[in-house]
């Protein structure tokens, strides 16, 4: 019934977005074919879609990752975005505070702060959720904003390129070799975000099945008064999975930003770590889960791009579309939560 779901769901989403694209004007076959063939099989453009692949599918999984093991024992984290940001700005600052020296420890410094960003701006949420009980739905999400005014200033200010001409936006990464996440194999889109996706990836699959931290984060989720009974913590949890989603959801931040993006500006974050979430329940918060729908959450950004250029489908409209996949994969899990029978109105 999982597989059957799952297939429910594509179909559903597939019936849906093409009317959507009908009522747009679009050939609703011709927009899908876009979005889902023409980056991996077009000769002209897979040479260029596919290293992209990598690179819009690595933070999104890397993410993904971190906010599943909270979700997986009840704590919601939903402001990835914001940590994305904080460890953005950690991990440029790092980086811009030595140019224009080189150094080979100047990436692993860089790579260590982005990681601290994204944990201590997590631990706001986490420390007033065990201290004082609040909600880190609402505390985490509304952080969102504020990191989004933090990045503003950041462009505007404090890290903004003193050779740029006044317009706002850090110096360029690309132009600093020493602080540059570049392509580790060219035109493979291959950098070293990518490869701690990989290793997270094991990393993620070895605790949630081997560790007893993973055990402790099932069964929170799956029973939190037998939890509590069987000796888990779980202000000790919430700061675990909390630090965990925070130092993930930085790190990608760092990366995207001294590698795809390039430098600190003021619309520089694309919504990752809002997508991740939907990347987190498709991948039904398993890792390997995660990792084939964070290639194809990756996949819609890159034809819905194409989308765009060809026939001008408004960008909004593949958010839509996005939105509608986690909606009828959510809305069907009712038939392998719950088992559906038919019967007859008894006779009064």
């Amino acid at each position: 019934m999982t597989v059957l779901a799952q297939l429910i769901a594509v179909t559903a989403t597939m019936v849906a977005g093409g009317i959507l694209f009908w009522f747009l004007g679009k050939n609703p076959f011709e927009v899908i074919r876009i979005i889902f063939w023409d980056p991996l099989f077009d000769e002209n453009l897979s040479s260029y879609a596919r290293p992209q692949l990598l690179v819009k599918a690595a933070p999104l999984i890397l993410i993904a990752l971190g906010l599943s093991l909270g979700f997986r024992a009840g704590i919601w984290n939903i402001g990835a975005e914001g940590q994305f940001i904080i460890g953005a700005i950690f991990g440029a600052g790092a980086g811009l505070a030595f140019y224009p020296a080189e150094s080979a420890i100047i990436f692993p410094l860089m790579v260590f702060a982005g990681a601290l960003g994204g944990f201590l701006w997590a631990m706001i949420p986490a420390i007033l959720k065990t201290r004082f009980n609040t909600n880190e739905i609402l505390v985490s999400l509304l952080l969102v904003y504020v990191a989004e005014l933090i990045l503003a200033s950041m462009s505007l200010g404090l890290m903004r390129n003193p050779e740029g001409s006044g317009f706002p936006g850090s110096r360029n990464f690309r132009s600093y070799p020493s602080a540059h996440n570049a392509e580790l194999i060219a035109n493979t889109g291959i950098h070293w975000g990518v490869i701690t996706t990989v290793f997270a990836l094991a990393v993620a699959c070895v605790l949630l099945q081997r560790h007893m931290l993973g055990y402790q984060i099932r069964l929170a989720g799956q029973a939190a008064r037998a939890a509590r009974f069987s000796g888990v913590n779980p202000a000790g949890l919430v700061i675990i999975c909390l630090g965990i989603s925070g130092s993930a959801a930085g790190l990608a931040g760092m990366f995207e930003v001294s590698g795809p993006s390039g430098q600190i500006s003021i619309d520089f974050n694309a919504g990752y770590g809002f997508t991740a979430i939907i990347v987190a329940f498709l991948g039904r918060l398993n890792p390997i889960g995660i990792m084939f729908a964070g290639l194809l959450l990756a996949l819609t950004y890159i034809g819905g791009e194409l989308a765009s250029l060809r026939l001008g489908l408004p960008s909004a409209a593949i958010q839509v579309f996005q939105g509608m996949f986690l909606f009828f994969m959510l809305a069907t899990d009712v038939l392998v939560t719950f088992c559906l029978r038919w019967r007859s109105r008894m006779a009064i």
